[in-house]
């Protein structure tokens, strides 16, 4: 039992050590959403600015192109208005333009680096080639690169020589060049800092917040399993036998439903132990001290006559003899505790074993004109501990035997099926009251304390036998009638199977 209340106050420490889980878990659950919260607002804000300067540069780029066209500055790139436009459009988003004519010769360049040279590019061939434009941003190096084609549009179809090109009629872009243009965007990398720093902030003061909140929330839910734990503490160390109730969760309260449940059964156990201490110490006793007085009454007496002398010695053995027949069933009875008893299981014949015991007890029987009769519905062969086998059949005989009529009977029937075999033993004897059927398996129960003493009963023959059924993992069962006789059943498994003992 002990080792049980460990068990359960194992397990609690357990549920104590969740308080730092607990704490981990409220905190991971308040840290993670802010920093996915931190972290989804800056990169968002990323794509939302670098999507608007994408658009707003590229309208601008479009209007360039077609004042290109118009000012015809790919064959005169004299105009200081597009000149003018250029240096504007890269001052502002400090970054670069560079125009590029249908021979890749590059007409402009506001960093006037590459003017007059060839560029080849695959992406600016590619334009100049289907005329696409495209747009790509380097989070990298912090620019975004436009691609723009130069469009000039014309006739689809060319007019005569003279004649003007008739209104409505269908024209074509053909690609005079290209605009090759980066754009920083350190403006937007600054401004992310900024946010990024207050966010963080923001963040601190949320995990300071979070943290005492795991804390408090930590220390709350654990409260009630403390006094679980203190609860149980003061019971096992003897301070407290009452029921003790934590209804504060669920959890406890099934933990405090068990614990109470074996709190009362250690009570009863208690209770048990301290009746068995008192019946054993009565039932000791009472021969002692019957030797004792016959003992000296021969002392006080002197010349005592012989054939007195000899019916107190008669008297003294057979207070001896009871004495030791308690003895030896008190040791029955520890060498039978589930917990230390040894079961050494072999293949028995129990027909036959059954036979020999009632072979052996029928000179008794025979005695008060009592019947034995065996009834073998089958041959039985299990998996048992003869010894104790034999000790099962021999004490429910006996008692049959004991506690029947003059010329009575005794009937043992033998069945089995696939699985179990049973013994019934039925007797015509005096039988058992219906209030006392519950406590016959008591140790030191008697039903008839005078008639019990008369045959030499000691009140633990049933006791000895329940437990050896249940060692071999069966059920013993009662079934009686005052003035009619007493059925006991025995169902014990063909195959024992041993379990595990905590």
């Amino acid at each position: 039992m002990d080792i049980k209340i460990r068990n359960i106050l194992n397990q609690l420490k357990i549920l104590r050590s969740l308080k730092a889980r607990i704490f981990i878990i409220v905190f991971l659950i308040g840290i993670i959403p802010s920093v996915v919260m931190r972290y989804g607002i800056l990169n968002s804000y990323e794509d939302r600015a670098v999507s608007l300067r994408t658009s707003d540069v590229q309208r601008q780029l479009n209007i360039i192109a077609d004042h290109l066209i118009a000012y015809n500055y790919l064959a005169d790139s004299s105009s200081e208005v597009i000149s003018a436009e250029l240096e504007q459009l890269s001052n502002l988003y400090d970054g670069r333009v560079i125009i590029i004519n249908a021979n890749l010769k590059v007409v402009r360049d506001t960093y006037g680096i590459s003017e007059g040279k060839t560029m080849i590019s695959e992406d600016v061939v590619k334009c100049m080639k289907d005329g696409t434009g495209s747009s790509s941003f380097n989070n990298e190096y912090d620019y975004i690169e436009f691609i723009t084609p130069i469009l000039e549009k014309v006739p689809a179809v060319k007019p005569a020589e003279g004649e003007k090109a008739a209104e409505g009629h269908k024209e074509k872009d053909v690609i005079r060049g290209v605009m090759l243009t980066s754009v920083s965007t350190d403006s937007i990398v600054v401004t992310l800092d900024i946010l990024s720093r207050k966010a963080l902030i923001m963040e601190i003061m949320m995990l300071s917040v979070i943290f005492v909140i795991a804390i408090l929330l930590s220390k709350i839910l654990m409260k009630p399993f403390e006094r679980v734990t203190n609860a149980i503490s003061e019971a096992k160390e003897g301070f407290a036998d009452e029921p003790v109730s934590v209804p504060d969760y669920l959890e406890t309260e099934h933990i405090m439903d068990a614990f109470n449940e074996l709190l009362a059964r250690m009570k009863a156990l208690d209770t048990s132990r301290q009746e068995f201490v008192s019946n054993v110490s009565h039932e000791l006793k009472t021969p002692i001290t019957s030797v004792k007085v016959l003992a000296d009454s021969l002392l006080a007496q002197e010349d005592v006559p012989a054939e007195l002398y000899r019916e107190f010695m008669v008297d003294i053995a057979e207070e001896i003899d009871r004495e030791d027949k308690i003895i030896n069933d008190l040791l029955s009875m520890v060498k039978m505790d589930k917990k230390v008893a040894t079961m050494n299981i072999s293949v028995v014949d129990i027909n036959a074993l059954t036979e020999i015991v009632l072979k052996r007890l029928r000179p008794i029987a025979r005695r008060r004109d009592i019947e034995i009769v065996l009834e073998s519905n089958r041959a039985v062969t299990a998996e048992v501990d003869e010894v104790k086998m034999t000790l099962i059949i021999t004490n429910l005989v006996e008692n049959a035997i004991k506690y029947n009529k003059e010329q009575g009977a005794v009937k043992v029937v033998l069945d089995a099926d696939h699985q179990f075999f049973t013994l019934d033993i039925i007797d015509t004897g005096i039988g058992i009251p219906q209030d006392s059927l519950e406590h016959i398996y008591e140790r030191f129960y008697r039903v008839d304390k005078s008639h019990s003493r008369e045959i030499g009963g000691t009140g633990l023959g049933l006791a000895i036998t329940r437990n050896a059924v249940l060692l071999h993992r069966g059920s013993i069962k009662v079934s009686s009638a005052e003035g009619e006789g007493t059925t006991f059943t025995v169902k014990i498994p063909l195959s024992y199977a041993a379990s595990e003992r905590v």
